[in-house]
């Protein structure tokens, strides 16, 4: 069923009238090697024109998808380890969790970055993106001294930084509907959180200096989840959107 789009419409008016401006940016996980569901996100990307930061697993990361993404503008990011949960079955998964010793996942972390850096060369974004979006704070202050600059997780930050030399890049809006049909989220209840989110952002309630991060997962997604990813996009950027990228001196 086609939305009705009026709530977010009104909103991005509300926005331009105001003169403001909602830095867009887009995170995609899961990625080890080249497929047609990543030559699907790669020409949405391109026919956007809005980058993908493509969260890598570097122990199943291929030669082939480095290959793959130097003919892109796709920019990889960590993905954790080996995305395997070390949570009991009790709780939420999490690979970098309190389930472990903080030097194992530290060290983890670290083989991550190198092994995708050995990869990827200069092309590699160094911000670490923990599987299910969850981390453990001890792990949290630790990044900034194996080199990464940037965590990326879920939901709007409560501050710029996670830690000292460590700026907080989340994501905001997901459209699978992960604990039912794993296909599109109503596509109802996506736009009116959109216009519900930028909303905060503008009343100041929440920092519009952070990207607001749409998050996908282009393995498992059908065509429902592509179409409302591309007509959304296409309609933020017809607004008040503006791409935003990672630099790798980023202030944001």
């Amino acid at each position: 069923m086609t939305p009705d789009w009026s709530p977010l419409d009104q909103e991005m008016a509300r926005w331009q009238d105001l003169g403001l401006t909602l830095p867009l940016w887009w995170r995609d996980d899961d990625a080890i090697a080249p497929t047609r569901h990543l030559e699907r996100l790669i020409a949405l990307s391109e026919r956007l024109c809005l980058p993908v930061h493509l969260a890598v697993i570097p122990s199943m990361a291929s030669q082939a998808l480095a290959h793959r993404i130097a003919q892109t503008h796709l920019r990889p990011v960590v993905h954790g380890w080996t995305h395997t949960s070390h949570a009991p079955l009790t709780e939420k998964k999490a690979e970098f969790g309190a389930h472990r010793p903080a030097q194992d996942m530290l060290d983890d972390a670290l083989r991550g970055l190198a092994t995708l850096q050995q990869l990827f060369a200069g092309a590699l974004v160094p911000m670490f993106v923990p599987p299910w979006n969850r981390i453990a704070p001890e792990i949290v202050a630790g990044l900034p001294d194996l080199g990464y600059a940037a965590l990326s997780t879920y939901t709007p930050r409560t501050s710029r930084l996670a830690a000292p030399g460590l700026v907080q890049i989340n994501t905001h809006l997901d459209p699978i509907h992960w604990k039912a049909s794993r296909s599109l989220v109503p596509a109802q209840q996506l736009v009116d959180q959109i216009a519900r989110d930028m909303a905060h952002r503008r009343a100041g309630h929440t920092d519009n200096a952070e990207p607001y991060g749409i998050l996908t997962h282009h393995l498992i997604h059908d065509d429902a989840i592509w179409a409302f990813t591309d007509a959304l996009i296409t309609r933020l950027l017809a607004g008040p959107a503006t791409t935003w990228i990672y630099q790798s001196r980023t202030t944001t």
